[in-house]
């Protein structure tokens, strides 16, 4: 069973956006248990992210922590927003199309007039497409 809690950080290390994927069809009950969980691991990670982003000129930064059975892989854009997501699985391929996808469509969210950058995303049709490429990427 693969499960995935995606997150997109701000410069202010504050949640933007937020998501979990499972495959196991009655992963609600155990969602909000591990939700809190998720969250801590990936704010305690962000200081490992900002060091690999100096290390390398990539943008995707592959696995940068392990906690427990939580692999940690990040991706930081052009304008230093990051991408963070725990995965219990290796997809690494997976993983570095999901990262491209979505960082399409954040751009062309971004370039929004009235979107405020490191305010929280509340776009249904955001949510619809980050859903759709966690189907096709990391087959949740």
């Amino acid at each position: 069973m693969s499960n995935y809690y995606f997150v997109i950080v701000g410069h202010k290390d504050n949640p933007i956006y937020e998501q979990e994927f499972s495959s196991h069809r009655n992963a609600d009950v155990k969602k909000e248990d591990h939700r809190h969980l998720n969250q801590f691991i990936a704010h305690a990670s962000l200081d490992l992210v900002d060091e690999h982003m100096w290390n390398t000129s990539s943008m995707y930064l592959k696995t940068v922590d392990k906690f427990n059975e939580w692999y940690v892989s990040a991706f930081v854009t052009a304008s230093k927003i990051r991408f963070i997501i725990l995965h219990n699985i290796r997809n690494e391929d997976g993983i570095k199309s999901f990262f491209n996808d979505v960082y399409e469509v954040y751009i062309k969210f971004s370039m929004n007039p009235f979107y405020v950058i490191n305010s929280p995303i509340k776009s249904s049709n955001f949510e619809r497409k980050i859903q759709l490429f966690a189907k096709r990427n990391l087959n949740v």
